[in-house]
């Protein structure tokens, strides 16, 4: 909550209808910063194709929507993408209201040389993410992904053997009350992690270590 911008909060208050991710949670952010009287509509994964039209009608009416998502900046590696893209194909006018993200915040804080960079947002599973892997291995890059804490330890351990026991950077429930950072080897964030929630950004450091 306490990342919000003063645009971020103008935004809101002078929005008709609030559209969130979960509803429960953007009460508590609106009730936070005493914004009252607002339409608040639920939009996620599980009723995206269905709202997008009903959202495409409200904003032709001339209502004011704010998308608001529970971890970090709408449209990364989530459903407001598919609602942004809605948007651009009618001709419906954007803003973006800039907020934290897990991928900026890892490119700041990992300490890798990120001039060369892949995001790939949520990693395949099993052997799509191997592959991935395999294909990635020897590059001069940093690699950064979304993983789920379920898939975390299968993950390090396809990393360990297809790159090696080379640097990481991992940053679980960023800018959270909970957050927790850490930079070191793959085999010891096997331990570190094992029984993690939340959510997870992962940095790899391809390049190795650069001699100085």
């Amino acid at each position: 909550m306490l990342d919000m911008s003063i645009r971020a909060i103008k935004a809101l208050r002078e929005a008709d209808v609030v559209l969130a991710e979960d509803t429960r949670r953007t009460s508590k952010l609106l009730k936070f910063y005493r914004i009252e009287g607002k339409q608040l509509i639920s939009y996620g994964v599980h009723n995206q194709t269905k709202s997008i039209p009903m959202i495409l009608n409200l904003l032709n009416e001339g209502k004011k929507v704010c998308l608001v998502t529970d971890s970090g900046m709408p449209s990364v590696a989530d459903p407001g993408g598919h609602l942004v893209d809605a948007c651009w194909r009618k001709g419906i006018e954007l803003d973006i209201m800039p907020g934290p993200s897990a991928l900026t915040c890892a490119m700041s804080l990992c300490g890798f040389d990120t001039s060369r960079l892949l995001f790939v947002g949520f990693l395949p599973r099993g052997k799509k993410r191997r592959k991935l892997f395999r294909e990635l291995k020897g590059k001069k890059m940093v690699l950064i992904f979304f993983e789920s804490a379920g898939r975390l330890q299968a993950t390090f351990k396809d990393m360990l053997e297809i790159f090696g026991d080379c640097e990481i950077f991992v940053g679980r429930e960023m800018t959270k009350m909970f957050q927790q950072l850490y930079r070191g080897k793959i085999s010891e964030a096997l331990e570190l992690f094992k029984d993690s929630k939340g959510e997870i950004t992962v940095a790899v450091n391809l390049r190795g270590r650069e001699k100085s």
